[in-house]
């Protein structure tokens, strides 16, 4: 078992019940998955395959998982796209490796990102799910400077059980997310 399951077993489900007086276990809001994602636009642009590879390869180091490629539904012609088109990469992780992503996001990736000063609440829909943007993946132990060809964004999103923003935002600070103070 993680370290942050565990965590989560034995240090944010009584404090849960304690502040919003759930009186059962399973009652108490989780986090169900994180969904990782790269957007291609500048592949598209350039027609260069070599930053599709590129994308996919940081995604494998940085989840352990293979991307699945996300594909334009319709067509646009401002864009420059065509029905069918590779426009993206996204990875979803669950259980194990759900937990081990957010332990290592929480202590290793945010402390190293440049100009970080927290997540604004802002950030939070109204469900209680985060959605977070990277500028850059080098924040990541497991990519280095010389390995990659693009410097690239990735979108990060957190999906939680809870019924609001209020019980979403606690979840995630009793996980040890940093949040800005306002």
């Amino acid at each position: 078992m993680s370290r942050l399951k565990e965590y989560y077993k034995k240090e944010v489900i009584p404090k849960m019940k304690e502040i919003f007086g759930y009186k059962n276990d399973l009652a108490v809001p989780k986090i169900e998955k994180i969904v990782l994602n790269i957007g291609l636009g500048d592949a598209l642009k350039k027609k260069d395959p070599k930053i599709i590879e590129s994308a996919k390869e940081t995604l494998i180091k940085i989840t352990g998982q293979k991307p699945i490629e996300t594909k334009a539904k319709k067509s646009i012609s401002g864009f420059k796209i065509k029905k069918g088109q590779i426009v993206g990469l996204k990875v979803t992780l669950r259980k194990e490796k759900m937990y081990d992503f957010l332990d290592k996001l929480i202590n290793v990736v945010l402390p190293r990102t440049r100009d970080f000063r927290g997540i604004p609440l802002t950030s939070l829909d109204s469900k209680g799910n985060l959605s977070l943007g990277l500028k850059e993946q080098l924040a990541f132990p497991e990519i280095t400077a010389e390995a990659i060809e693009k410097i690239h964004g990735l979108e990060i999103t957190i999906v939680t059980t809870a019924k609001d923003k209020e019980k979403g935002m606690t979840l995630l600070k009793l996980f040890g997310l940093p949040f800005r103070k306002t």
